[in-house]
């Protein structure tokens, strides 16, 4: 998705004994070490900590965080989703989660998208049930066609794990309707804050908004 002169750097962040992958001090040290590249926007690539801390809680998580970032914005992909829909025009949504996400994750996803004016017109795991996994696209591609009302307005499928970047023009010309995921968006949203205005072509309506105002 990169356009040309763009980079894309990575840290990955230690999960140790079960703890949300938000808590410190693993998320700020790799914050820390991105922070140490000329990067211009960081994205903490974790759908599930939206969901569980809820609006607030990820605004002290990203105020905390960019106190370890030296002034670069860290953004979150659900509030990438959020300016996206908002920019889109869209207020009926469904989301698509993936298969090792929990009943009450999911539910939580329902809250928080509720929680920001939207309704949820559908909203579940793919199926069947498994554990953290790669979830090939085609796969992605038959449920969402097959699951997805015809009253949903877009599409967001949760889950930064989850492989949906090649499935994103497929289902649009499909479904007739804008598809995000969680990766997609918050690049969508990194450009902008790092002002790059270059196109993006192929990966989805929401590249041709020029900005989360919807320019």
């Amino acid at each position: 998705m990169a356009p040309e002169g763009v980079s894309v750097h990575a840290a990955r962040v230690l999960l140790v004994d079960g703890q949300m992958f938000a808590n410190p001090p693993h998320s700020d040290d790799a914050t820390e070490l991105l922070a140490a590249l000329p990067v211009r926007a960081i994205v903490f690539a974790y759908t599930t900590s939206s969901y569980l801390l809820g609006s607030e809680g990820e605004q002290a998580l990203k105020v905390r965080l960019e106190k370890r970032s030296n002034g670069i914005p860290v953004l979150l992909p659900c509030v990438a989703a959020v300016a996206a829909f908002r920019a889109l025009g869209v207020r009926r949504i469904a989301l698509i989660h993936p298969p090792w996400f929990s009943d009450d994750v999911n539910q939580l996803g329902i809250a928080y998208f509720r929680t920001h004016g939207f309704e949820v017109a559908y909203a579940s795991q793919v199926h069947p049930p498994r554990k953290f996994t790669e979830v090939h696209p085609g796969e992605l591609y038959e449920w969402t066609r097959k699951q997805v009302p015809a009253g949903a307005e877009a599409v967001f499928f949760g889950g930064n794990g989850l492989r949906a970047i090649g499935v994103i023009s497929a289902l649009e010309e499909d479904l007739g309707r804008p598809v995000l995921t969680a990766n997609q968006v918050a690049f969508w949203y990194a450009l902008h804050q790092a002002g790059v205005g270059a196109p993006v072509n192929g990966y989805g309506r929401v590249f041709r908004k020029l900005s989360p105002e919807g320019r």
